[in-house]
């Protein structure tokens, strides 16, 4: 075994290796049909994933009622590790994962500083740790909430107000501070293609994932690519008008998404002096009727988002999660009443995958955009 970097396998051999991953065991015939190979080419590829310790040789397998049994190829998902990080304002969240993005460490860290130099030491300090316990660790992937987009040298962090960054270089400075390949995306964007390709949106080619709590976001999936926008900002919801009846946002919108949808939007519906997000879900556990109030709003503006963007996208699944994820808790009605109002007559059902949250995710999202940066 060689240990053969991800990123200088051939096309074809990452190609090879990629269909594995994302569909699970299958035979040499099937994934030569797949990408179009002779089954002598195929062969030689596998047996280089074989020998660099990526597949296996499982079981054999009749795959048809004549014909000769099949071997099956399986993914050895311990072969490598990604490390994922999440950045908020104050805190440095990280994964390590192995190669179906399953974590296998993790940690929370307080950030010293916002200072960029600062972040950087200690996401190669966190790198450095965890490549002792896991001398396979191959790359670092960094999901932040802002403004990022992909340049010659590198991701480059054009904002971020949790940071309070503008033009950042980050991919460039974490690799060479690590010596790993560095990926870098916005948090949403990176959880959507490791939904896309780990999650609720494997094997679906066109997919979209709202996510509801700080703030809210919007990833698209579409005909099996990320979609990103001529300018890296596609899925801008928050400000969609929901209600024009509705509360003003910070931005003096009335009755937009943000206004009635996010954490802090619902404390204010909630009016209680010093409340927090987690003091309005207490209330309305027990009963509070101004909290249940308050998330039957957030509930109507859910559903309005979610058939905006399947009237616009037609997926074949939206997946909504994030720590604002109570508001399916209380106002569960509201969500899919508001949608089927909204809904264009002929759409079909909407397949709604409602996912449970733990920040962690946020983190893993980074590892799984590193294994897909490699392999993609």
């Amino acid at each position: 075994m060689t240990n053969i970097a991800i990123d200088e396998l051939s096309p074809a051999m990452r190609a090879a290796l990629l269909e594995v991953l994302i569909h699970g065991e299958l035979p040499r015939a099937e994934i030569a049909r797949r990408l179009h190979l002779s089954r002598a080419s195929l062969t030689r590829i596998t047996r280089s994933l074989v020998d660099e310790g990526l597949l296996a040789e499982g079981e054999t397998r009749l795959m048809a009622q004549t014909g000769r049994p099949s071997e099956m190829l399986q993914l050895r998902a311990s072969a490598r590790h990604f490390l994922g990080v999440k950045l908020t304002g104050d805190t440095l969240y990280a994964v390590v994962t192995d190669l179906r993005a399953q974590p296998v460490a993790s940690l929370e860290r307080a950030l010293p500083s916002r200072e960029v130099a600062d972040v950087v030491a200690e996401i190669a300090d966190v790198a450095r740790m965890f490549a002792a316990e896991h001398p396979s660790l191959v790359s670092v992937g960094i999901a932040i909430a802002g403004q990022v987009v992909q340049t010659r040298d590198g991701a480059l962090v054009q904002r971020s107000a949790f940071l309070d960054w503008t033009d950042v270089p980050l991919g460039a400075l974490v690799r060479e501070a690590t010596g790993l390949p560095c990926a870098v995306e916005n948090d949403v964007q990176a959880l959507t293609a490791t939904e896309h390709w780990f999650g609720a949106g494997a094997g679906i080619d066109d997919m979209a994932l709202i996510t509801v709590g700080v703030g809210i976001g919007c990833g698209l999936v579409a005909n099996g690519r990320p979609l990103e926008g001529a300018h890296a900002r596609s899925g801008q919801i928050s400000h969609l008008i929901v209600d024009e009846a509705g509360p003003h946002c910070g931005l003096r919108h009335r009755g937009c998404a943000s206004s009635m949808l996010v954490n802090a939007s619902i404390v204010n519906a909630y009016r209680q002096p010093g409340a927090d997000y987690d003091d309005v879900v207490s209330a309305a556990r027990a009963g509070d009727a101004i909290a249940l109030a308050a998330f039957e709003d957030a509930g109507r503006a859910l559903g309005v988002l979610i058939a905006t963007v399947v009237n616009l996208v037609d997926p074949q699944k939206v997946v909504v999660t994030g720590d604002g994820i109570a508001v399916f808790e209380f106002a569960d009605d509201a969500v899919r009443r508001s949608l089927a109002e909204r809904l264009d007559k002929d759409a079909a059902e909407v397949d709604l995958d409602v996912r449970t949250w733990d920040f962690s995710e946020w983190a893993r999202a980074g590892a799984g955009l590193a294994i897909r940066t490699l392999l993609a």
